[in-house]
Formats: C-alpha cells, sequence, structure tokens
C-alpha cells in the first residue's frame, strides 16, 4: 500500500492526497467484498457518497475513514494510524489557500494536480506555457483577462502563478514537455520587449534537464490538437490514472476516462511529431528574438 510521507503531503497539497486515500479505501472495500451501497450504510450516508469519496472529490471525516476501516477489516494500528493521518492531511489547504480571493475553485483542483504530477504534458495556442512565462509577460496576459481589475489585483494573480513555477525547481521536480504553437511565440503579449525577454527565459529553460520544449511551425499546416490547447498530468502513484486538463473561459474540464485519455494522449503524440524535434528550439527561439530586437 502506497503512503504518502508528511513532507510530500505538504508538497502536494489536498487533492491528490484525496485522490490516493480514496484510492487505497477502493482497493480494501474490494479486497473484502463490501458494495459501495453497504459501505455507505456504515458512515450513515449513501452509496454516491462513497463513490465520490473513492474518486477523491469530497473532504473525508476521520470518523467515517476510522469506520470503513474497521468495516474492512484494518485492525493493525499502525496501518489505521497512517490512513487516518492521510485523511487530516487531506483536509489541509494547499499553498494556493492564500490566493483564494483571485483563485476560482475550479482552478484550484488543477494547482493540486500540477503540483503532485510526475509529468506534465502540454499544448498552447495562444500564450507561452504559464509554467514557463516571465512575470513581466504573466503580468500582460493577466491584464488581458482581467483588464478592470485595480494594480494590487493584477499583482496578487502574477504573484499565484510565480509561485507555481517553484515545483520546477524544487528538489524532485516533475518534468515539463511542452508543445507550443509559433504563433504563441510571435504574438508580441506586453510588447516587443516584453517578448523578448520572455523568448529568452525559454531559451534559458531549455538547457534544464527537467524542461523539454518544441514548436510548431507555420509550415505544418492544420494539425492534430486543432481544437485547442490542453494539458495531460501523469503521476508516479500507480493509483492515479492520467488526468487531461482543459480550460475554458469560466470554468475547466477535468477528464479521466480511459477512451477520453487515449484520445488526447494519440493527438499529443502526433503534435510532438509534426513539431520541430526538441533540438532545433534553442534555433528557433533565437531566429524570432533576433526579429523582435529589429522591431
Amino acid at each position: 500500500m502506497t503512503m504518502v510521507s508528511a513532507e510530500e503531503g505538504a508538497a502536494v497539497g489536498p487533492t491528490v492526497l484525496r485522490m490516493l486515500l480514496g484510492a487505497q479505501l477502493r482497493r480494501l472495500r474490494e479486497s473484502c467484498g463490501v458494495s459501495r451501497e453497504s459501505a455507505g450504510w456504515e458512515i450513515r450516508s449513501s452509496e454516491s457518497k462513497i463513490s465520490r469519496m473513492e474518486l477523491g472529490r469530497v473532504g473525508f471525516k476521520e470518523r467515517d475513514v476510522a469506520d470503513l476501516l474497521t468495516l474492512y477489516g484494518v485492525t493493525d494500528e499502525k496501518e489505521r494510524a497512517a490512513l487516518l493521518k492521510l485523511a487530516r492531511d487531506a483536509n489541509n489547504p494547499g499553498w494556493w489557500h492564500r490566493y483564494g480571493d483571485v483563485l476560482p475553485s475550479w482552478f484550484q483542483s488543477y494547482l493540486g494536480l500540477e503540483a503532485a504530477a510526475a509529468l506534465i504534458r502540454s499544448y498552447e495556442v495562444q500564450f507561452v506555457p504559464g509554467l514557463l512565462q516571465t512575470r513581466e509577460y504573466a503580468r500582460a496576459v493577466v491584464r488581458l483577462g482581467h483588464g478592470q481589475a485595480d494594480p494590487a489585483e493584477i499583482e496578487r494573480r502574477v504573484d499565484l502563478r510565480m509561485h507555481r513555477q517553484e515545483l520546477l525547481r524544487r528538489p524532485r521536480p516533475p518534468r515539463l514537455w511542452a508543445v507550443v504553437d509559433e504563433a504563441a511565440l510571435r504574438r508580441p503579449i506586453g510588447g516587443p520587449k516584453v517578448m523578448r525577454g520572455q523568448l529568452q527565459a525559454m531559451l534559458e529553460a531549455t538547457r534544464t534537464p527537467n524542461v523539454r520544449l518544441q514548436v510548431v511551425p507555420f509550415a505544418a499546416g492544420g494539425h492534430a490538437a486543432a481544437g485547442g490547447a490542453f494539458t495531460i498530468l501523469r503521476f508516479g502513484d500507480q493509483d492515479l490514472p492520467d488526468i487531461v486538463y482543459i480550460e475554458q473561459l469560466t470554468s475547466a474540464l477535468y477528464l479521466d476516462k480511459r477512451e477520453d485519455l487515449d484520445f488526447y494522449a494519440v493527438a499529443m503524440e502526433r503534435l510532438c511529431v509534426e513539431a520541430e524535434p526538441p533540438e532545433r528550439t534553442p534555433e528557433i527561439l533565437e531566429g524570432i528574438i533576433a526579429e523582435f530586437a529589429d522591431d
């Protein structure tokens, strides 16, 4: 059974801890042949509540977890204590909780998943990936979507984006494999000076061992992901399925069904084939930087 240390729990936040605990409770229930309906009855609730718990989509009451462990025949005190601690940790807010005033609830789930991912694969059409944005570029992007916000709110949103990027610099960082449409590199968000700085930062990122960056050139014409940007998150724990994240203007989609995952995985693989190989990315970036320098 997979356990999460206190240090790892603090890093990944509550979203993935709930998913891990839910997966472990599901495995325990199935191993002893208890139905979701019977488990729901045990905690004075319903079959649908057990289903949501096992998917990690709701918080956990310690009393409910304790009652389920008893029902599932978990009597070892050490094992019970570890799972009950995981339930408590899963209810603790993540670091992003302090940005609740500028953070929509649908994006909080993504931050928890991103913080716990072992591999982040993204395709971007309009903008540079958020994990690679400079402060100046991020500020210009935020102003596009929140033009009426006061300067303090703008900076709070930019600070949140900068804080997200710390995961790429932690001791055991995830791998980021980003495919970016050439249009996103040529669109002068914030003006030529800001864009030059952004492209230079991306050039430096290509020298980082855990970052791989590819560019889909205009010459590629139509391609596999014509529908828009998306991200695939993969986790180091085998209990957690991949998740596809698709952001919209006022909400987001989280896809974890096998057929959806397969569809987007194939699209991502085709994009990587249609894009220029990673070793050509520095040359491409340097060429565009030179063009902005002439503006």
